[in-house]
């Protein structure tokens, strides 16, 4: 009642200082409850492009920290922005990875074709053990994509029990003779990709059925209890949805979610560094869409499973722009600016304001593809703008969401118009509260109040990531041009939180 009456009384109106647009913005800090888990701050890393072969996994020629051939500079800069999972190995190219071929002496290991991306050819040299270790140098869970398109019921158990069974058999005897004594108790497992496309071009009714199938033989083992995750509905598929919770319901841990912000079309998606306003805030308005496309799944969820056992999983998301000029088409290596760094900031806000149904997620993709983290050239290694947003945010991970309520100006341009501002918030085990803000407007600084229901707080720092230009990228010649810095715009004023939010920003406030 006081988080509501409070609201109430400061969203009569949209302030105006000096004529700078204004914010209202309610924080409520009575008894969180939702855990902002943190798995939704996950990675996908498929066989795809430059991702795994020269991303994670180099030539032993290279001059580079490695263990064997994993490259550790990537490891340690993904290590300190703490991703807590990594998808692997598709994608599409799950659906024709059969795992046998990827495990005993590398040489003996079959070659195959990556018919997915650019029908190059793979020695099958990064497979099972690989990716494990990956892992654990990581710190990081496994996820691993089971093949449902191509492969068979056998294949998908027998797959389970090499990673997981602790007893006798002739899998974990090949296991040990492959390197491996104890179990890696992977836990996390997609029973396919896809399925409506790429992995298998199925109905909703019939993936059902065969998810039923698989599952039924997806064994849970001593410390290795399955979370299974159903191929979920390709954007606004909402009848696929309704279809698998009604089919499926609460036999399944998770139900994914896929969904691509698109600059332009699908024929022409847009340059990922020479755009203008126009294209600037259409991008934003389709990110935004995620906030739709979240609410409407969920609501979808809801009928089927009130209690919200099922989590949503959106494990493919991010910003797909055309692949940079004189680079493979096939490998969707594209640049990353300021506005994909937007982009990650809005859309992890909404993950985080939905923590409540929405348990997992994973940026596509970790290294040189699609929206990276980090991108490589021979033994450089750069840090996007993307990057940056995932180490401000870190401070969610696990922490109890806080209940916001924001009454943000618009952002116009031409006949396009968005909210300007969006916001999440949570306090973590310590006490202390973080409040990342997103300001999308090109142009304006922007005055947000906030009013914060049920918390005492003395002091406030913060961060900020912004540049000039929505089109400014970190580039090799100068990597430092999109990086956090210290934010000093913020005070209290009773116990309000007043804030500056300079155009074009992500920031994230700490109060203690």
């Amino acid at each position: 009642m006081k988080f509501k009456l409070l609201a109430s009384i400061l969203f009569c109106s949209i302030l105006s200082v000096s004529g700078q647009p204004s914010a209202r913005l309610v924080i409520n800090g009575y008894d969180p409850k939702t855990i902002i888990s943190k798995h939704i701050y996950g990675q996908f890393s498929e066989h795809l492009g430059r991702c795994i072969y020269d991303g994670f996994w180099v030539n032993d020629s290279m001059n580079t920290p490695k263990k064997d051939r994993i490259r550790l500079d990537v490891v340690e800069a993904l290590k300190k922005i703490k991703i807590p999972n990594l998808r692997w190995p598709g994608g599409c190219f799950a659906d024709e990875y059969h795992w046998r071929d990827g495990i005993g002496p590398r040489k003996q290991r079959p070659m195959m074709i990556n018919t997915n991306w650019g029908n190059v050819t793979e020695d099958n040299s990064f497979g099972t053990h690989e990716f494990l270790e990956l892992c654990s140098l990581l710190g990081c869970e496994p996820y691993i994509t089971g093949n449902v398109g191509s492969g068979t019921v056998e294949e998908m158990s027998k797959w389970i029990e090499y990673l997981n069974f602790d007893g006798l058999s002739p899998l974990t005897t090949l296991r040990k003779e492959n390197g491996r004594d104890k179990p890696w108790n992977v836990k996390f497992w997609g029973v396919g990709n896809e399925s409506w496309g790429c992995g298998g071009n199925m109905t909703p009714e019939f993936y059902s059925d065969q998810f039923k199938r698989y599952a039924a033989f997806a064994k849970n083992y001593q410390n290795a209890t399955l979370h299974k995750i159903a191929t979920g509905p390709n954007s606004e598929d909402y009848n696929w949805t309704d279809v698998i919770m009604k089919n499926i319901g609460t036999r399944m841990w998770g139900l994914s979610l896929h969904y691509y912000t698109v600059p332009r079309n699908w024929d022409a998606k847009g340059s990922a560094t020479n755009f203008d306003e126009k294209e600037y805030i259409t991008t934003m308005k389709k990110c935004l869409k995620m906030e739709e496309l979240v609410t409407k799944h969920s609501t979808i969820m809801d009928k089927y499973d009130p209690s919200g056992k099922v989590a949503l999983v959106v494990d493919e998301w991010g910003i797909w722009t055309d692949v940079e000029p004189g680079t493979n088409p096939a490998f969707l290596y594209q640049q990353n600016s300021l506005r994909d760094a937007l982009v990650a900031a809005t859309t992890l806000n909404i993950f985080n304001n939905h923590a409540a149904r929405v348990k997992m997620a994973n940026l596509a993709q970790t290294v040189n593809v699609l929206q990276s983290l980090i991108l490589t050239k021979g033994n450089q290694i750069l840090l996007t703008p993307t990057y940056y947003v995932f180490d401000l945010y870190k401070v969610h991970q696990d922490a109890h969401l806080l209940p916001i309520q924001i009454n943000s100006p618009e952002y116009i341009a031409g006949d396009v118009k968005v909210p300007a501002v969006n916001v999440s918030a949570s306090q973590d085990s310590d006490g202390v509260v973080h409040i990342s803000l997103v300001n999308l407007d090109a142009n304006k600084k922007i005055t947000i109040t906030t009013s914060l229901g049920g918390i005492s707080w003395k002091s406030v720092e913060g961060q900020i990531l912004s540049a000039s230009k929505f089109t400014d990228i970190n580039s090799f010649e100068h990597p430092n041009t999109v990086v956090p810095a210290n934010f000093k715009a913020a005070k209290k004023e009773g116990n309000d939180l007043i804030v500056e939010l300079p155009a074009l920003s992500v920031v994230v406030l700490t109060l203690k």
